[in-house]
C-alpha cells in the first residue's frame, strides 16, 4: 500500500512541477505586455522597435517548436526539457538585467529558443507520466487551463509587478521558479528513453525556416501592407520552405515531421480549430489593453485585474471538462467552446461609449473563458490521440507550432484591421473591425470544429497508433 502511495505522489509531484514550467513559459508570451510604456521610457525604445520585445520571443518560440519536439523524441525529453528550461532561465535574468534596447531584444529571443526546447517535451511528458486514461485526462486538463488561462493571467501578473515594484521583475520573477523546477524535476519524472538514429537536418531548416520565416512576414505585415512585396515574398518563401519540408520527410528515414502525424482528418481539424480559437484569443487581449487603458482610463495593476475572469473560468472548466468528456466525448464539447468564442466577440462587438465593464465586457470575457477552459483540453486529446509515444514530442510540438502560428496570424490580422479602420482619438471605430476580423476567425475554427460532429466513427477509428 505505501508504495503505491508513494508512486501516486511522485506522479503528482512530478506533474505540477512540469505544468509549473508550462505555466512560466506561457505567461511569459504576455506578462510584458502591461509595462511595455515603462520599458520604451526606461531603455528608450523606439516605437517601431518597442514591438521586438514581444515579437523576439513570438518569433523564436513559434518557429523552433517543431525542432524542439524532435529534440525531445530522440534525446530524451526530460533532459531536452531540463535544458531548454535552463536557457529560458538564465536568458530572463539577462533579461531583467537589461541597459540597452538590443540587450533586453536578443535576451527575449533567447528565452524563445529555450521555450521552444522545453515546451513540446512539457505536453509529452504530462502524458507519458500519468498513471492511466482517466489520470491523463486530468493532467491535460491542467495543461490546457494553464495554456490557454496563462496568457491572461500573465497580463494580471504583469499589471502588478509593474505598479507595485518595475517592469523588469516579470522577468525576474523566472529565475527563482526555474531554477526550483531544474533542482527538482529530475527527482520526481523519470526520462523517456533516447531513440538513436540520423537526424533529420534538413528537416530541421525547412521546417524551422517555415515557421520564422512565416512569423516573420505576418508579425511585419501590418507595417509594410497585405499586398506589398515583401509580404507575398515572405508568404512564398515560408509556403516553399513548407514545401521542401513535405519533400524531405516523405524520403527520410527519421523525419522531423512525421507525416502520418496529418493523415487523421480529424487530428487537422484539431490543429485548425487550436489556431483559429487561440489566435481569436491574443488578438482579444491586443485590443483590450488598449480598451481598459484608453477609453476606461486603467492603470496597469486596474488593467491585469480587468482580465481576471478569463484565468478564473478557465481553471474552473479545468475541474469540469475531463468528467464532460468522460460522458459526452470531445467533439460536441469543442463545438460548444467554439460557439462560446464566437459569442464573445459579438459581444465586445457592441462595446460603445456608454459601455461600462461589468455589463459589455465582463460577460464577454466570461464567456471566452469558460469556452476556451472548455475546449482546449478536448482539443489537445484529440490531437494527441493514437499517437505512439515514441512520437509524443513531435505531435505535441506540431500542436503547439499551430498554436503560436495561429496566435501571430490572428494578432498580424486583426491588428491590421484595426489600423486600418482606425480614426485618430476613437479607439472604438478601430477596435470594431477588429472585433468583427475576430469573429470571423473563430467562425473559421467552429466549422473545422464541426467537421469532427460528421466523422464520429472516424474520431474513433483514428485512436489507433500513428505510422510513419
Amino acid at each position: 500500500m505505501a508504495p503505491r502511495a508513494t508512486a501516486r505522489t511522485t506522479t503528482s509531484a512530478g506533474i505540477f512541477i512540469v505544468l509549473l514550467a508550462q505555466l512560466m513559459l506561457v505567461l511569459d508570451s504576455a506578462v510584458m505586455n502591461v509595462g511595455l510604456p515603462h520599458i520604451a521610457s526606461d531603455l528608450h525604445f523606439g516605437a517601431a522597435s518597442l514591438s521586438w520585445v514581444l515579437n523576439g520571443y513570438a518569433l523564436a518560440f513559434g518557429g523552433l517548436l517543431l525542432l524542439g519536439g524532435r529534440l525531445g523524441d530522440v534525446f530524451g525529453r526530460l533532459s531536452v526539457f531540463w535544458i531548454g528550461l535552463a536557457v529560458f532561465t538564465v536568458f530572463s535574468l539577462l533579461g531583467g538585467l537589461a541597459t540597452e534596447p538590443w540587450m533586453l531584444v536578443t535576451a527575449r529571443a533567447l528565452q524563445g529558443v529555450g521555450a521552444a526546447i522545453a515546451a513540446p517535451s512539457v505536453l509529452a511528458l504530462i502524458t507519458t507520466t500519468a498513471r492511466d486514461e482517466a489520470a491523463r485526462n486530468r493532467a491535460l486538463a491542467l495543461f490546457t487551463a494553464v495554456s490557454s488561462g496563462g496568457a491572461a493571467l500573465g497580463m494580471l501578473l504583469g499589471g502588478v509587478l509593474t505598479d507595485v515594484l518595475n517592469w523588469r521583475w516579470t522577468l525576474f520573477i523566472n529565475v527563482p521558479i526555474g531554477l526550483a523546477v531544474l533542482a527538482t524535476v529530475r527527482r520526481h519524472v523519470a526520462d523517456t528513453p533516447r531513440r538513436p538514429g540520423r537526424f533529420d537536418v534538413v528537416g530541421a531548416i525547412t521546417s524551422t525556416g517555415a515557421a520564422a520565416t512565416l512569423v516573420w512576414t505576418l508579425i511585419k505585415a501590418p507595417e509594410h501592407g497585405w499586398l506589398s512585396a515583401p509580404t507575398l515574398l515572405g508568404l512564398a518563401l515560408a509556403v516553399g520552405l513548407a514545401v521542401a519540408l513535405v519533400v524531405t520527410e516523405r524520403r527520410h528515414s527519421h523525419p522531423l515531421l512525421r507525416l502520418g502525424l496529418l493523415r487523421s482528418r480529424t487530428r487537422v481539424a484539431t490543429l485548425v480549430t487550436m489556431a483559429a480559437l487561440y489566435g481569436g484569443m491574443l488578438a482579444t487581449f491586443f485590443l483590450m489593453v488598449q480598451y481598459f487603458e484608453e477609453d476606461l482610463g486603467y492603470g496597469p495593476l486596474q488593467t491585469g485585474f480587468a482580465f481576471l475572469p478569463i484565468p478564473l473560468s478557465v481553471f474552473t472548466m479545468s475541474r469540469i471538462t475531463p468528467r464532460l468528456v468522460a460522458r459526452f466525448s470531445q467533439p460536441p464539447i469543442i463545438v460548444a467552446g467554439a460557439v462560446g468564442v464566437l459569442t464573445s466577440f459579438v459581444l465586445l462587438n457592441r462595446i460603445d461609449a456608454s459601455t461600462s465593464y461589468w455589463t459589455g465586457v465582463f460577460p464577454a470575457l466570461l464567456a471566452m473563458g469558460l469556452s476556451m477552459g472548455g475546449s482546449f483540453m478536448p482539443i489537445t486529446s484529440l490531437a494527441l490521440q493514437g499517437v505512439e509515444p515514441e512520437h509524443a514530442g513531435s505531435a505535441s510540438g506540431l500542436l503547439q507550432t499551430m498554436q503560436q502560428l495561429g496566435g501571430a496570424v490572428g494578432l498580424a490580422v486583426i491588428a491590421s484591421v484595426y489600423a486600418s479602420h482606425g480614426v485618430p482619438g476613437d479607439f472604438l471605430a478601430g477596435a470594431h473591425a477588429g472585433f468583427a476580423a475576430a469573429s470571423v476567425i473563430a467562425a473559421l475554427g467552429l466549422v473545422s470544429a464541426a467537421t469532427m460532429l460528421a466523422r464520429p466513427r472516424a474520431v474513433v477509428a483514428e485512436r489507433r497508433p500513428v505510422a510513419n
